[in-house]
This record gives structure tokens, sequence and C-alpha cells, in this order.
């Protein structure tokens, strides 16, 4: 009679836990599709749309070559086989040094009119999916390593993060790439702990989506052999064994260059090096030049006299570029602000600066209470390799961007962070299952400020700024000055405007 109790009390936690999951989903998707429809394009948008259409209808990636092509591929998909769009492509370029995504996406907007505002929103609710991935994977991972409700946490702090919510609504790779980027970490870290062919193949295919997104994760490529190493190493493995799991992260790295170079329909892959046209400084062979000197020298490029010129590059030739093309703009410096100072470049420590005032406090409280617990207290933590999984992305993302100190402007550059911080501060989550009551009580209560600090403010989620600098009234003496941008006005509420200036 006990195992039946048992057995029925057990199911009827499992009906609570799907309930909670599957009403938390619902309520981030009514959330995002509400803010895509209501927002106006924002600048970027209008450039990856084109972008978007033109990888299907043209069946080339040079316009935003800056970023893969996943995402805005995704997003185009109910335009070009549901809906009829118009636009025409006329003085297509492929030079290396043009940047034509916002001119075509100027285009379409000139030849569907007002019909454009529905269009963008049916490619927004398409990238819905991404965030939906972001969310069930910050539950899995959270789950596995500290329990059920820390799960619940961790998609809890996704779905309703302000800066979750303001890029899901776009069609811009930021979210796309945090979600998918935990996705490749999991499915990594689940090779890691039990090496075996199904696993590490399920790791290459995510790993090679996840390079579809953004160039920044080009860096998994080095930091998974890396975190393979220090994982084997306390288990002392046989020869045998470390024969076996490198073919196996082999087939990984393997399978995930392969589908970059699918990504692109493998458009130029294998060119020999000496054949690139580069225009980033470092590249053309320019480094030795003035400013001056180096912009009246269009392209270039240093391998092409040398002998690494005939090496062929096992990467498509628009992604090379724009490696290259985004190199070049960093190169190049453009004027920053951060509070109250204008620079021409940036700052090393701007993104840990926003970071501070941009993530809510509540959330704050709860890094803060998750790294004491995982100190001074018995049972947080969940071993120091599954944590090392979590916190090296974190470490190497926040070094890389920080590192990058032409510009500042975009907090969205680190946003790839956010689902691994998520996780591991779902660990406060176990105080519950401890019976600290106290511990339980500043947990719910972080989360809830968390919470309700993000929702006061939404639909206008990108414009979030937390209570530490008075809010989204105060955002711009921090983070405005000359650049408007991401953080602040992106053109979102362009819409909002015109209903205000309408009555």
């Amino acid at each position: 009679m006990a195992c039946e109790d048992c057995s029925s009390h057990e199911r009827g936690e499992k009906r609570r836990r799907r309930f909670a999951i599957f009403g938390i989903l619902v309520f981030h998707c009514v959330l995002v599709s509400w803010g895509a429809w209501r927002h106006s394009p924002t600048a970027d948008e209008v450039g990856h749309l084109a972008a978007g259409i033109s990888h299907w209808q043209v069946g080339k990636f040079d316009l935003y070559r800056v970023n893969p092509p996943l995402v805005r591929s995704v997003a185009a998909v109910p335009l070009i086989f549901f809906m009829q769009t118009h636009i025409g492509w006329d003085g297509f370029a492929d030079a290396p040094y043009y940047r034509q995504e916002s001119y075509h996406g100027s285009e379409l907007i000139r030849a569907n009119g007002v019909r454009y505002f529905w269009l963008l929103t049916l490619a927004r609710w398409a990238c819905i999916v991404f965030s939906l991935i972001g969310a069930t994977v910050c539950y899995c991972w959270a789950a596995d390593l500290y329990g059920q409700l820390s799960g619940l946490v961790a998609m809890v702090l996704w779905c309703l993060a302000p800066t979750i919510l303001a890029h899901s609504q776009l069609i811009t790779p930021d979210v796309g790439a945090a979600a998918l980027g935990v996705a490749a970490g999991y499915a990594y870290w689940r090779w890691l702990r039990r090496p075996a062919w199904k696993s590490a193949i399920i790791a290459g295919l995510v790993l090679g989506l996840v390079e579809l997104t953004k160039t920044t994760w080009i860096i998994l490529f080095a930091l998974w052999p890396l975190l393979w190493i220090v994982w084997r190493l306390p288990e002392r493995p046989r020869f045998r064994e470390w024969k076996c799991q490198a073919l196996q992260l082999s087939v990984i790295l393997g399978a995930g260059l392969y589908l970059i170079n699918l990504g692109y329909a493998f458009e130029g892959t294998l060119t020999p090096l000496g054949k690139y046209s580069f225009v980033s400084r470092q590249l053309k062979g320019a480094t030795g030049l003035t400013e001056a000197e180096s912009r009246s020298m269009l392209v270039g490029n240093r391998f092409a006299d040398t002998w690494m010129a005939p090496i062929p590059v096992p990467l498509p030739w628009n992604y090379v570029h724009g490696v290259d093309f985004q190199k070049r703009d960093f190169e190049r410096k453009m004027w920053s602000y951060l509070r109250g100072e204008h620079r021409l470049g940036g700052w090393w420590y701007y993104y840990l600066y926003a970071l501070a005032i941009k993530v809510p406090l509540g959330t704050w409280l709860l890094i803060v209470l998750a790294a004491g617990l995982g100190l001074f207290a018995r049972g947080y933590s969940a071993g120091w390799r599954n944590e090392l999984v979590l916190l090296a992305p974190i470490a190497v993302i926040l070094t890389l961007v920080s590192s990058q100190t032409g510009f500042n402007h975009h907090l969205r550059y680190v946003l790839p962070i956010f689902p691994f911080a998520f996780i591991w501060i779902s660990k406060v989550a176990q105080a519950v299952q401890f019976g600290h009551r106290k511990t339980t009580a500043i947990v719910g209560a972080a989360l809830l400020w968390s919470v309700t600090s993000s929702l006061w403010v939404y639909p206008h989620s990108l414009s979030y700024f937390n209570e530490l600098v008075g809010g989204p009234k105060n955002g711009h003496a921090h983070l405005g000055g000359v650049a408007v941008d991401s953080n602040i006005d992106w053109g979102q509420d362009l819409l909002y405007l015109k209903r205000w200036l309408d009555k």
C-alpha cells in the first residue's frame, strides 16, 4: 500500500512539473510573440531579413557575411515557402569590401510597403524556436546537475530575463547563438561523462549548428579538446581509452566543420589561402602602414607570396571573409560611450559594467548566493569538472569579447554566456530539498525580484536597466551617447512613436 501511495505521489509530481514547464514555455511564447508583433524593425533586422531571403532565392551568402546564415535563413522560411515576397536583386555584388545588406533591406521595404511589417513579424515568430531550445536545454542540464527544481529555476531565468526576452523577439543571431551554444555544451558534457559513438555524433551535429549562428563559437574547436584533456586526467585512462576517445573527439570536430561547409552549400570551400582578398589590416598585410595608407589599400593578402599561399582553407569563402570583415571593424575603431565619457575605441571592462546594470539585481543576488553556497556549503556543488564545463565558456567568451576594444556598443555580444550562467545559478534551488528555510526564502525573494523587475519594463525589454542606475529612464547616462544601439534604442519603438503621434 505504501508503495502504491509513493508511486501515486511520484506521478502527481511529474504531472505538476510538466504542467509548470508547459506553463513557463507558453507564457514565454506569448510575451515574445506579442513583442515581435508590436515592435518596429531594428537597425540590423532590415539587413538580416533581406540576407536570409537572398540565401534561399539567390543561393549566395555574400549579404551579412559578418554573421553565419542559420538564424536569418530560418527567419526567411515562412516568407519563401508560404508568402509571396517582392524583392529584386539588381546591383548584387560580391566584392569583399562591400556590405549591401542594408541597401537590399531597404529595397525589400520599398517593394512591399506596409505589408513589410507583417512579413517581419512572421520572420520573427519563426525564430522563437531558438528561444524554446534555450529554455529546454537550461531545464535539462540544470535538472541533471542539481535536480528538477533547479531545472525550473534555470528555465524561469532564461524565459523571463529582460535581455533574452528582448532579443528573442528579433531575427538577429544572438539568441540563436546562445540557445544552440548551450545545447552544444550540454551535448558535449554528456559525451564527456559517457563517451560513446552515439553521443559523439550528436555533439558533432549540434556543434555544426551553433557554428552557423555566430563566428564567436569558433572558440569551441580549441576549448573542447582542452576540456576533454582536463576532464580525463584525474581518471588516468589507459592508452586504448585515450585513443578511442581521441578518435571520437576528432569525429565531433570533423562533423562540426563539415556542417559549417554544408550550411554554406560548400561555397568556396578549400579555396587556397593566397587567393583571398582581405580587408583587415592584419590579414591584408598592412600592419606596418599608417591608417591612411591602410585605408587606401582596399584589399590585400599577406600570405599571397608565402609558402602558405597554396594551403586550402577548409572553410566557406564567405565565412572567412566574414571573420576578416569583423576584424576590420574592430581595427578601424568607432566612437563609444560609457558613463559620461566618449572615446574613440572602447574599454576592457565595458561588458562587465553593462552586465552589472542590465542584469536584474535579483539575478545578481542569486549569483552571489550561488557562489557562496558553492564554496562554503556542502552539497550545492556538482563537482569541479561538471561546473568547469559550464563556467569555461563564460570565462573564454567574456575574455575574448572584452579584448576587442575597437568599439563598445552592444551587450548582446556576450549574450551567449547567459544560459551557462543561469544553469550554474540554479544550484541555489537545492536549498528547498536540503530544508534550508532561510536560504529558500532568500532564493524565492531574489527570483521574484528578478522576474518582477523584468516584467515591469516589458514589452520594452531591450531598454531595460536595473534599479542600481534608476531603471530605463537613466540608462542613457550609462550606455547611451553617440550610438543608437541595442542597449537602449535600436529603432524598435518607432511604431509606438507613430501611435503616440496619431493620438
